[in-house]
């Protein structure tokens, strides 16, 4: 696959695992993420093993600008992205009146606006040559609300809504938006996002089977992937028709911290 792929948050979990994946099949990489030291070691790595190209850009998507930097710097590098992977995100645990502002508007800007400017940024190429592929890294989190995460769920609920809308747009140019709606993973987003001691992470599963099928159904050009197929049935199936206070009471009693 001679198809250069940009991925963002690609220094560890998905990011990371989708990037091994897209070098062992022969394609290119643009890695983002904020640490340039993770970024250089990875690259190098992928390089020796696979022998592809690999280009790092250091940047934090939780900072206005950040999006169009990017974009401006693979510009001016002449890369052609042909694939683009939303996948950088956090989340956060607590009480929506009890944390801090700031870091629900970082939340805000790194899971939605980043990922709306790169994917605004990149179709017009995309569109332009008639192919391409956009992979949104959303979660099933966003088919209902979540008490006690409430931005994060409702981050995600715009990340699968706008995918599908944008996907239906550029149809007709053969381009596809795909949106991965994985349960629990085992990442630092857990440590990150304060979701230790939380049951529903008991039980998570590995960021490369995430990464592996979210791969796969965006290469189908699948709408909406989701990985695990037990969740699906209940979300699309069960949840909708159930009341709203006890989908609430359910996704609050999911997110409590219990003790070890």
């Amino acid at each position: 696959m001679n198809k250069t792929a940009l991925i963002t948050g690609a220094s560890n979990g998905i990011g990371l695992e989708l990037a091994k994946i897209h070098a062992q099949k022969g394609g290119d990489l643009v890695l983002v993420a904020r640490s340039q030291e993770k970024l250089s070691q990875i690259a190098q790595d992928l390089k020796q093993q696979f022998g592809v190209k690999v280009w790092t850009i250091a940047q934090d998507l939780a900072r206005p600008q950040a999006a169009q930097t990017i974009f401006d710097e693979t510009e001016a590098k002449g890369i052609q992205v042909d694939i683009l992977i939303n996948n950088a995100g956090v989340g956060g645990h607590g009480r929506f009146f009890e944390r801090d502002l700031a870091k629900e508007g970082q939340m805000i800007q790194l899971n939605i606006t980043a990922l709306t400017e790169l994917s605004h940024l990149y179709l017009q190429a995309m569109i332009a040559r008639k192919s391409g592929k956009i992979l949104n890294v959303s979660s099933t989190a966003s088919f209902m609300p979540g008490p006690l995460q409430a931005v994060y769920y409702a981050t995600k609920a715009y990340v699968t809504s706008f995918s599908q809308a944008i996907a239906e747009e550029v149809r007709e140019f053969g381009v596809t938006v795909t949106a991965l709606c994985p349960g629990a993973v085992a990442t630092g987003f857990v440590e990150a996002g304060g979701l230790e001691d939380i049951e529903a992470w008991k039980h998570a599963k590995s960021p490369q089977s995430v990464a592996e099928y979210g791969y796969q159904a965006m290469l189908k050009g699948e709408l909406v992937a989701f990985n695990e197929s037990k969740l699906k049935f209940a979300l699309e199936w069960i949840i909708p028709f159930l009341p709203r206070k006890m989908v609430l009471k359910m996704s609050r009693t999911a997110m409590e911290k219990t003790k070890s």
